[in-house]
């Protein structure tokens, strides 16, 4: 069979999700081609020419793009076949399933990919089979360096991206991967993960990001990986995501982790809001997250947090607190971040939080996501205000540091509190990928 695999948006780097089930695919003696859209225009003739196109939708971006693109093949070859694959595939199956999407694939997919390349069946599966991997196709894919880049010092680096696991073991309240995974993960075979790296490397990497939702998912598998890729490419850096209990659990790992390259970890610290990480089950409060900061530092570790500002639960108050947070712990925070407002798919774990109800209305099929309106009306409206001047600022390029500081002055007049400076400084030099997106 002659497949075409399509990615919509992977975070900026170039996409796993797509060169992994092609591998397996050209192993079972498939023709395959690939296309990445957040780089490329659809390519047509590439359409035409597959039997079956699948499209991968491993986040909530790519499965709103691939529901408009896998529209757009329906309308032009309506009889031919269609999945969607992915973590998010599962979401508003009543809009896709027989309408733009013949098959649809949850969870581990690769093997069930390459069954339904056999069969061409239609319908919903959600496995989460322990599958073998193989060395991604990564020959399908544009070149390293249309994508992403590591900015430190003033350089940029080519970079490369990885996965040493799936799943997570945790079940945080606001995050899609425990309606799937439900508190499971399955590792990637470590040769397969250093193969992959040294192919990287071959292609240009200078620095890996280690995309697993949580990399001490399973520590010692981690920490493998980690120390044998510097083994082998000592000038190599790479960065990770990493949970605030797991910086607090596993502190006597760190300065392994730092003298193996580790330049930067990205940590989902979320709100400032204790009772709401409660709700969130995020397994940390703000005094963990200070602590946190401070392991990192002591090993030169940059801490690059995540926030989810806008919750159901969610004070204008609370938003005043998390710029002070960032101005006082200095830590360098992308102005995108302050704009995170929560969503909730169909089958989040927070729908059965009783918390949840008095705020929760629609269910969007268009944004595949429920409506809820705050509990503070005032949030409400600094979420729509910040969304409005982040998009114009960042147009205009306005310093990300005199951004924030708008964004700070916003909230407190939300808030209904006098003005105050915020003492923060410039985050030029310090690692960051390109791509202001972490999740």
């Amino acid at each position: 069979m002659k497949a075409l695999l399509i990615s919509t948006y992977e975070l900026g780097h170039q996409p796993l999700h797509v060169a992994s089930p092609a591998a397996v695919l050209r192993s079972d003696g498939h023709e395959v081609r690939a296309g990445d859209l957040a780089v490329d225009p659809i390519d047509w003739n590439d359409v035409e020419w597959a039997d079956a196109v699948a499209i991968s939708v491993p986040m909530h971006t790519a499965m709103r793009l691939a529901i408009d693109v896998a529209g757009r093949i329906k309308a032009r070859f309506p009889d031919k076949p269609v999945c969607l694959y992915g973590l998010y595939a599962g979401m508003s199956q009543a809009a896709t399933l027989g309408t733009v999407a013949d098959r649809i694939i949850v969870g581990e997919y690769e093997t069930a990919l390459a069954s339904w390349a056999n069969s061409l069946d239609s319908g919903v599966s959600s496995d989460l089979i322990k599958s073998t991997f193989l060395l991604p196709a990564r020959d399908l894919l544009p070149p390293l360096d249309r994508y992403a880049k590591l900015e430190s010092a003033g350089h940029e680096r080519i970079v490369g991206y990885v996965e040493a696991s799936h799943g997570c073991r945790h079940r945080c309240g606001h995050c899609p991967i425990p309606a799937i995974y439900d508190g499971l993960f399955r590792v990637v075979g470590a040769d397969v993960v250093l193969e992959d790296i040294a192919q990287l490397v071959g292609m240009g990497a200078e620095h890996i990001t280690f995309g697993d939702p949580d990399f001490f998912n399973g520590p010692h598998h981690a920490m493998r990986i980690l120390e044998e890729a510097h083994r082998q490419f000592p000038d190599l850096t790479f960065d990770i995501t990493v949970k605030v209990e797991h910086i607090l659990k596993h502190r006597t790992l760190w300065d392994r982790v730092s003298a193996a390259g580790v330049v930067f970890a990205v940590s989902a610290f979320e709100s400032m809001n204790n009772d709401v990480l409660a709700i969130l089950d995020k397994g940390h409060d703000r005094e963990d997250m200070a602590e946190a900061v401070a392991i990192m530092r002591s090993v030169g570790i940059d801490i690059r947090p995540s926030w989810l500002p806008f919750t159901p639960w969610t004070t204008a108050e609370d938003v005043v607190e998390m710029f002070r947070f960032v101005a006082e712990y200095d830590l360098p925070t992308d102005p995108i971040q302050f704009t995170i407002k929560l969503l909730i798919p169909e089958g989040s774990v927070l729908l059965k939080r009783p918390e949840l109800a008095p705020y929760l209305g629609a269910y969007d099929h268009d944004r595949l996501t429920y409506e809820w309106a705050a509990m503070d009306p005032r949030a409400d409206k600094l979420v729509v205000r910040y969304s409005e001047h982040v998009d114009h600022s960042t147009r205009s390029n306005v310093d990300p540091s005199d951004l924030i500081r708008d964004l700070f002055a916003m909230a407190l007049e939300a808030a209904e509190l006098p003005p105050e400076s915020l003492e923060i400084g410039s985050f030029e030099g310090r690692p960051r990928l390109t791509e202001p997106w972490f999740c």
